[in-house]
């Protein structure tokens, strides 16, 4: 992508393809490289991204494979951020396509951008304020620039799979190499109407995906009711006791911390 190399320049795009296999020097390479792109004058990155556009569009209209320059990643980034310089961050990161059901974990400083569909996310303690593009908001370039984890790895190792729960079928355990949270998905078939929330040894958070139902529980004052879309605060050592009014029955995700 020469757009890419007049942005970072041509030297230190070169020594980036000469790192690959040596995990530290690339890493070293990386922060080299995305550093001088989000210090590069908008100006310059602007009429860079214009004629990558341009080149995209033209090559894409011509029948030309733009796979090389993710030119319908790029193309779609640019229409809904134009003159972005988040449109160029393509060129650092893996692109991920997520099945249902399947999850990635992230860890800290490791930037990352939902791009189109639904998910839930969970998050350990953090502010969330460094922005690294694709927004209008205000971007801290050199704070962001220091604090990320240039490690490279491949897409596939983000991905974790979910573990049934051995004591109820209807739960999926999501828990991350992390001792900060896990997530379950709840998942209550159309032949279940009764169904009890087991507690846990720590207070969560749960939400509605899909269904209908009625929510009781030693703690609440009165029955609460539960649709696409509600959000329960549960405590600790806490049930919550479900009588399920939707005839296709229940999705809900938790968010807690197993001790």
């Amino acid at each position: 992508v020469p757009e890419f190399h007049a942005l970072v320049g041509n030297g230190a795009a070169e020594e980036l393809r000469c790192s690959v296999g040596n995990v530290v020097h690339t890493g070293q390479v990386l922060k080299k490289c995305f550093t001088r792109m989000m210090n590069c004058e908008k100006k310059v990155f602007v009429d860079q991204l214009n004629m990558l556009v341009k080149r995209v569009t033209e090559d894409g209209a011509a029948g030309k494979d733009t796979s090389s320059s993710i030119g319908d990643l790029l193309l779609r980034l640019h229409s809904q951020y134009p003159g972005d310089i988040g449109c160029f961050s393509i060129y650092f990161l893996n692109h991920m396509l997520l099945e249902p059901g399947q999850a990635m974990f992230l860890g800290a400083n490791e930037p990352h951008a939902y791009l189109y569909g639904d998910c839930v996310e969970c998050m350990a303690c953090s502010d969330n304020t460094v922005r690294a593009g694709l927004t209008p908001k205000y971007i801290d370039v050199n704070t962001l620039c220091e604090m990320l984890n240039y490690t490279p790895a491949p897409a596939s190792s983000k991905i974790f799979p979910c573990v049934q729960d051995a004591s109820d079928p209807c739960v999926s355990l999501y828990d991350p190499p992390v001792p900060d949270f896990s997530v379950m998905r709840i998942q209550v078939p159309p032949s279940v109407k009764q169904y009890t929330v087991a507690p846990v040894d720590s207070a969560s958070i749960l939400l509605v995906i899909e269904g209908d139902a009625m929510a009781t529980s030693v703690a609440a004052l009165s029955d609460i009711t539960l649709s696409r879309g509600t959000v329960l605060f549960v405590s600790a050592n806490e049930s919550v006791s479900l009588h399920v009014t939707c005839p296709s029955g229940m999705t809900m995700f938790r968010a807690c911390c197993l001790l």
